[in-house]
């Protein structure tokens, strides 16, 4: 550990502050823990974190007191890197093996760190001493998370209503997910996918945990770790028409929209006048009011975030399609319907200064024929698609747009 407490030093004198959290992520449990919080004291003072740096300090001087160890590792889940407090929270609820906030804030780091199978592991381990909430609906969530959904529809009968009503949401959510869940997988059966809610079926797992339809999987990178998502896509104007032909498909098993709402941004415009074009609807400005209508997006993280808030709770006949959605930070609410999953997207008219109108008439004469690939991606044929929507269809457009932080049981590759 002394040479990676060098490395950070080092990599903080050049003001790199990522790097230097990185160059403690492999260390991360397995430095003891003093050590581990010297050095994230030392990050905390660079990065101006003073409750992360006093919770640090404190527990490199007792690191074998369980509330320093619980303040340590609290801080390091709120300041947004969980991956330094497995050690800590581990140690401390070694110590206190009883203690219900260690459990949970210990459960908490590995779900940030997408460890739903070790967070499982860990709340089923209590056996039947583990409470109902949070801790039972704890383990729902991360059994479901991990992939296993036959254990998670066993588990959710037995979950009674919450006393507390601040977790009814969470429990109808959760509802939800796991019911669209078992709907996804009986779909993918009928749409011929080889191994329904398996570990590669990203279009499954998607409409599962967000009740969104994704449109399309990328079509690289397959066996290297992507797995149907992008990290950076260059995006194409014939990308933009592909994925409007699949909104197309996914509106004839769904409820018509009677126009297109125009998000206020320049590539929303630009891609909601296309989709008026295509789908032969009027465009109008968008109202959160208004009804029977498709709202489109291009990237739900570029839009205002107050604007965005207004779609949580959709309106009757309301259709949110979102063309580029961010999977490594997904937006305040989950679209309807999504062309694509990636971490980052230049659209293909950044540089285009021509009006938002000549752009999309050229989106609505693109070619819509998908990009081969690299080769390795298996077939996704229109055919397919249309069978897993008429599949879940009875299910969609039925619950609020809720955020899902987690990208799910289905890994893919991202940039650090």
């Amino acid at each position: 550990m002394t040479d990676t407490m060098d490395e950070v030093r080092r990599l903080l004198q050049q003001d790199d502050l990522p790097g230097a959290v990185r160059s403690l992520r492999p260390h991360a449990e397995t430095a003891p823990i003093a050590e581990l919080a010297r050095a994230t004291g030392a990050l905390a003072d660079k990065a101006g974190f003073t409750d992360l740096a006093d919770a640090a300090r404190t527990a490199a001087e007792r690191p074998h007191e369980p509330q320093a160890l619980y303040d340590f590792g609290y801080a390091c889940v709120e300041r947004g890197i969980p991956f330094l407090a497995v050690a800590p929270l581990r140690e401390a609820l070694g110590l206190l093996p009883d203690a219900r906030p260690l459990l949970t804030e210990l459960v908490a780091a590995l779900e940030d760190e997408r460890r739903h199978a070790e967070a499982a592991a860990l709340l089923a381990g209590r056996g039947d001493r583990l409470p109902a909430w949070p801790e039972t609906y704890l383990l729902v969530h991360n059994t479901l998370f991990a992939g296993d959904l036959d254990t998670a529809e066993a588990l959710l009968p037995g979950l009674p209503a919450p006393e507390d009503p601040q977790w009814a949401p969470a429990r109808d959510r959760q509802a939800h997910q796991v019911r669209r869940s078992g709907r996804a997988r009986h779909a993918q059966r009928g749409a011929g996918h080889p191994d329904p809610l398996g570990p590669a079926d990203l279009r499954g797992w998607h409409h599962g945990l967000t009740g969104g339809l994704l449109a399309t999987l990328s079509p690289y990178g397959w066996d290297a770790g992507m797995t149907g998502r992008y990290a950076y896509l260059g995006d194409t104007l014939g990308q933009c028409r592909h994925g409007l032909d699949r909104l197309g498909i996914a509106l004839e098993a769904g409820r018509r929209p009677a126009s297109v709402s125009l998000l206020p941004g320049r590539s929303d415009r630009i891609l909601g006048l296309a989709a008026a074009a295509v789908l032969g609807l009027p465009a109008v400005p968008y109202e959160p009011g208004r009804t029977d209508t498709l709202v489109v997006a291009y990237d739900l993280n570029r839009s205002d975030p107050d604007l965005v808030r207004t779609l949580h709770a959709r309106t009757d006949g309301q259709i949110l399609s979102e063309h580029a959605t961010c999977w490594t930070d997904p937006p305040a609410v989950s679209a309807d319907f999504s062309t694509l999953l990636c971490q980052f997207v230049a659209p293909p008219w950044q540089d285009d200064e021509r009006s938002e109108e000549e752009i999309a008439r050229d989106i609505a004469t693109a070619d819509p024929t998908p990009d081969g690939g690299d080769g390795a991606a298996p077939p996704d044929p229109d055919e397919a698609f249309r069978a897993f929507v008429a599949g879940v269809a009875p299910g969609w457009l039925a619950a609020p747009r809720d955020r899902v932080a987690s990208p799910g049981p289905v890994p893919s590759s991202r940039f650090a």
